[in-house]
């Protein structure tokens, strides 16, 4: 097991069945570093506003920064009408980057590698998005898929093409966090299990050793920068999806 890729993704209980009501619980890894994502966030954040100081400290900072990431993401794609949504966005990329950054810890778990866990955000963004769009504008947010200025011959397949791309929408976001997550660990795993074979073979294959092992820092780095970018992209969709939930001109 130590060198299988797959390994790594697999669901554990780590508590043994619960029966609650005819029902089975279980308190697996991926609830466990999902609340462990929860507690990080909450306990950064906490501890980053806890002083207020007019002159921040080195927490203070990166709370403050955090905040205006998402505060400028959200203004600059939402405007002012989507203020509201900034607590939501925010939760979703802290979520995510914290969930993503606990993967790249030896022996911890990657949440986001899941695709339930990718998917059951992405349709509850895309889900969000249907019901604030009908409930500003009612039926008329419908208009989304019909583009102004198409010859009406061509416009049923137009309109067919742009409810395909809608219903898209949750695939495409919960597959591009799921797919970069997954490839990456099991790339990493493979060159870190090349890194252990050869190096039992002696002076030889530590020798060997010495490519996969640069490869793997290489690797690991790209991974720390894709698991931020990778909260990013799923932040600023949920942004530009609720744009149109907003402002139904296309």
């Amino acid at each position: 097991m130590a060198n299988d890729p797959i390994h790594q993704f697999q669901i554990q209980d780590l508590a043994g069945p619960i029966h609650i009501g005819g029902y089975e619980i279980a308190f697996t890894n991926s609830a466990l570093f999902m609340g462990l994502a929860v507690v990080t966030v909450t306990g950064i954040l906490v501890a980053a506003s806890a002083k207020g100081a007019l002159v921040p400290g080195r927490l203070q900072s990166i709370g403050e920064l955090w905040y205006e990431f998402i505060h400028n993401m959200v203004r600059n794609v939402l405007g002012h009408e989507g203020k509201a949504f900034f607590p939501l966005v925010f939760s979703l990329f802290s979520f995510v980057l914290v969930a993503n950054m606990l993967g790249m810890f030896p022996y911890f778990f990657t949440v986001t590698s899941h695709v339930i866990v990718t998917a059951s955000l992405a349709l509850f963004v895309v889900g969000l998005v249907v019901v604030v769009g009908i409930a500003k504008h009612g039926l008329g947010w419908f208009k989304l898929f019909v583009p102004s200025g198409v010859p009406m011959v061509i416009l049923p397949f137009i309109s067919l093409i742009e409810m395909i791309s809608f219903l898209s929408r949750p695939v495409s976001l919960g597959l591009r966090l799921f797919g970069n997550m997954l490839a990456g660990h099991i790339v990493l795993k493979v060159f870190a299990g090349f890194v252990v074979s050869l190096g039992s073979l002696g002076a030889v294959g530590v020798l060997g050793a010495i490519f996969p092992l640069a490869m793997a820092v290489a690797l690991t780095a790209l991974e720390f920068l894709v698991a931020f970018l990778q909260a990013f992209v799923f932040a600023i969709l949920t942004c530009v999806y609720l744009n149109d939930a907003l402002h139904t001109h296309h």
